[in-house]
């Protein structure tokens, strides 16, 4: 089994240091580096080559957000989760908005945090339906006509399956249980997820997801009883 290789970035060495005794229990999960500030990111990950990084927001020099959007713009770029304190923060949708792939709570259980990674590391977003709903509403406000506006012209360059397919990936569906909802395989549901981030130049799932919802596609959805 490959090991899954994390770098872990914190200003705070006691936060550093818990994460790595924690993984370090994973018998497929190897701490590749750590850093204690978002400016030391960049060269670490081209020297240690990590799946994800573990990023928190606040740091003193770079934060999170500017570290994980240098980083998704670089060829085989790190899979991002971001570290939080709270559960709705401004700070985390936009690092989602950047490319991040999920956050967590500092506060998690390890177990979680754990099966985080894995997740991440498997190409699946860290977020629940749930949690989505929560970031999603935090940003509603006196911007939501312009972004729906955007929205709209971005999502009309899908074709209806992809953009049923956007809906699900939306709503937090999984590939197994969007594929039977719609009567597709998983292979399909894939091929589908891959064309409508090349089309709309998107870096993954949470991002299909935020994207609906700013287009209104989840409100259309339950209108229509889907």
């Amino acid at each position: 089994m490959t090991a899954i290789r994390v770098l872990l970035v914190d200003d705070d060495p006691l936060v550093r240091a818990g994460l790595a005794l924690m993984m370090g229990g994973a018998d497929d999960i190897r701490i590749v580096g750590e850093a204690d500030d978002g400016d030391a990111v960049e060269d670490l990950v081209a020297r240690t080559r990590p799946d994800v990084v573990l990023m928190d927001i606040r740091m003193p020099a770079v934060d999170g957000l500017t570290a994980t959007q240098r980083l998704r713009r670089r060829p085989d770029a790190p899979q991002v989760v971001v570290l939080t304190t709270f559960h709705a923060d401004e700070q985390v949708l936009r690092a989602l908005r950047a490319g991040a792939a999920g956050f967590v709570l500092k506060d998690t259980p390890p177990a979680e945090i754990i099966d985080a990674v894995r997740r991440v590391a498997a190409g699946d977003p860290v977020l629940s339906p749930a949690v989505t709903r929560q970031l999603m509403a935090h940003v509603a406000g006196a911007s939501a006509d312009t972004r729906r506006a955007r929205a709209r012209t971005r999502v009309a360059l899908l074709n209806d399956r992809e953009r049923e397919v956007a809906v699900a990936v939306g709503r937090g569906m999984a590939n197994a249980e969007i594929a039977a909802g719609l009567f597709m395989s998983v292979a399909t549901v894939k091929t589908h997820v891959s064309r409508i981030l090349a089309k709309l130049d998107l870096n993954n799932r949470v991002q299909i997801a935020l994207l609906a919802y700013d287009a209104g596609l989840l409100d259309e959805g339950a209108a229509n009883g889907h």
